[in-house]
């Protein structure tokens, strides 16, 4: 559960939500503006806690840990990726993915790097800063800035949308092999395309987790509603 106070009294973002997402998934979570999908995505990835409930990701209790240990965990253990990309626009695209890397590990960080980007088609634009990039290209440098410390999970937040579509196409085939490398997406969007590609679409209205595309709301928050 998460529920903002605000001068208007309390807003409830998640109202009980209980879901289980296995190594390997890629699961998309669908719904309109303001129904809690970020709040969702952020409560998982650590950036942010539930007002009440557990946390639990690959054996781990965040909201048992305090504010240093989710920073560490969410550098070692997560990926984000964003609508709005977060690039530093005064960094070259190469410098901007080692800047995510681990302390002590810039020096190899350099190398993979660069393999992430040749591998997304990118080894042309090591040198170039993001406003010299498309929106597309800005969307691939991102995603390789959240491999590059080989993370297992990915939580992709409307990843696509600000692309067109064939960019948009590009971005989910890369989350796609990620997924089929053995990797962990939770994707939140509102776009068909691009929950298309997932294994498992759930569906989120006005806080709630519905069973499935059309169905009702899931079981009360504390049960589970899919494998462990």
């Amino acid at each position: 559960t998460r529920v903002y106070q605000t001068a208007d009294g309390p807003v409830r973002a998640l109202g009980g939500v209980s879901l289980d997402v296995t190594a390997g998934e890629f699961v998309a979570v669908r719904g309109p503006s303001g129904c809690g999908k970020s709040t969702l995505l952020t409560i998982v990835g650590g950036l942010g806690m539930p007002t009440s409930g557990h946390v639990v990701v690959g054996g781990e209790d965040l909201v048992a840990m305090g504010p240093a240990a989710r920073a560490r965990f969410r550098a070692e253990r997560v990926g984000f990726v964003f609508q709005m990309f977060h690039l530093l626009p005064y960094l070259t695209v190469l410098e901007n993915v080692v800047a995510a890397a681990l302390p002590g590990t810039r020096a190899s960080a350099r190398q993979r790097g660069r393999e992430l980007l040749e591998r997304f088609q990118l080894s042309d634009r090591l040198r170039h800063r993001p406003a010299e990039l498309s929106t597309g290209e800005r969307q691939r440098v991102a995603i390789a800035r959240a491999l590059i410390n080989r993370t297992r999970l990915i939580l992709a937040d409307e990843p696509t949308g600000n692309l067109d579509a064939e960019s948009s196409e590009a971005v989910l085939q890369i989350l796609a092999g990620f997924q089929r490398d053995g990797g962990t997406v939770l994707l939140v969007t509102h776009q068909e395309q691009a929950a298309a590609y997932a294994g498992r679409p759930v569906l989120l209205r006005d806080g709630l987790l519905q069973s499935n595309e059309t169905g009702g709301p899931t079981a009360p928050a504390g049960t589970s509603t899919g494998p462990a």
